[in-house]
């Protein structure tokens, strides 16, 4: 067999044999993107911040439909008087959710990591979420709307935080 020949029946075999493959490298799943707003505590003072929220959803069993991974990110920001605030998470977790007509109901719960940057000084602490919310499918194709609610619970400087965030924005379903 010439070398030519070989050539071509291994880009054949190779082409043919990713086939099946590439069906595999992009798994069930959606992005969101959105505008947040929190309610979230620094230290002692209950304040209202401003923000994003990302996440990215994707479905790995096809044997349980229901459920799915999650990874989250978010930042939110204040300026008052004295300093600016700066807030981002970076979350994962297990999400649960139900398919309703043209609603998707879900809730989830993540574990993470939060940085608060406020007059120069960084703090770093874990953070969990609960929460939940809604879907609701668009008439283009593949997208919907999203309405979010959280609750965070973090230890901030020696001191226990419950926070809540609120989110809306696009998702596109792949």
């Amino acid at each position: 067999m010439s070398k030519t020949a070989l050539a071509v029946l291994a880009f054949v075999f190779l082409t043919l044999a990713s086939i099946p493959m590439s069906a595999q490298l992009i798994p069930h799943g959606n992005v969101y993107a959105g505008v947040s707003y929190g309610q979230l505590t620094d230290a002692v003072n209950q304040q209202s911040y401003r923000g994003w929220e990302g996440t990215g959803e994707f479905f790995p069993f096809a044997r349980y439909a229901h459920l799915s991974f999650v990874i989250d990110g978010s930042g939110y920001y204040r300026n008052n008087e004295f300093a600016s605030i700066h807030q981002y998470n970076g979350m994962g977790g297990v999400r649960w959710s139900y398919n309703y007509g043209k609603f998707r109901i879900f809730v989830h719960g993540m574990g993470g990591y939060q940085r608060v940057t406020s007059a120069g000084v960084i703090y770093d602490h874990a953070v969990e979420d609960g929460g939940g919310g809604l879907d609701y499918k668009l008439p283009f194709k593949n997208f919907s709307w999203r309405i979010q609610g959280d609750y965070v619970h973090t230890s901030y400087a020696s001191a226990t935080q419950n926070d809540y965030r609120a989110s809306t924005g696009i998702v596109w379903r792949f």
